[in-house]
């Protein structure tokens, strides 16, 4: 049995180290995201998580364990995906300027025909933000591969207030959620 995960990202990879998950491979999925898909963010990143998870599961083994993540930002019901522009960004980021809003990660753990298919919601709270603060915060490069135009675990933590829920999933990965499903699996985490 091998654990995959099913993302490219850097920071889900980290936090699969972080709980102690060493020796897993990295495939990332090939799949377009629809971000056009008229569900609710909840399961929107579900399905999304799922589709990743099963694309990258059709070339395991059925005793792997394969891992799909996606997270969005919501701001009024509204999905936020990742800024094409530093103007899309600069968009975003004005408009969480000294609000709530809620990240939503779904989270699909395949093992043969077995999938559990769950999400974490964390409402995050950003401070008022300056122009300058935003134009030096796209200045840094990091808003632009991150959902709702920030990064929190980076300098986007600069701008976040305070958080109600999973840090981790903000990140991109609810360990918490993620370990309870694994132990579901027969896989155990601690």
């Amino acid at each position: 049995m091998g654990i995959i995960l099913a993302s490219q990202s850097p920071r889900r990879r980290a936090l699969l180290e972080q709980i102690g998950l060493s020796g897993f491979q990295v495939i990332p999925a090939r799949g377009e995201e629809d971000m056009g898909a008229h569900l609710p963010p909840e399961r929107l990143v579900e399905a999304l998580a799922l589709a990743k998870a099963r694309e990258v599961a059709a070339g395991a083994t059925p005793e792997d364990i394969v891992i799909g993540a996606d997270t969005v930002v919501t701001l009024d019901g509204q999905v936020l995906g990742k800024p094409h522009s530093e103007e899309e960004a600069a968009e975003m980021l004005r408009a969480l300027s000294g609000r709530r809003h809620l990240v939503y990660t779904g989270l699909a753990v395949l093992r043969g025909a077995q999938a559990l298919v769950e999400h974490e919601a964390t409402a995050v709270r950003f401070r008022d933000l300056t122009e300058r603060e935003i134009a030096a915060y796209i200045a840094s490069g990091e808003p632009m591969d991150k959902a709702g135009a920030y990064g929190i675990q980076g300098l986007g933590a600069l701008l976040v207030e305070g958080i109600e829920g999973d840090y981790s999933s903000v990140v991109g990965l609810p360990v918490c959620r993620l370990g309870r499903m694994l132990t579901q699996l027969g896989v155990p985490v601690l």
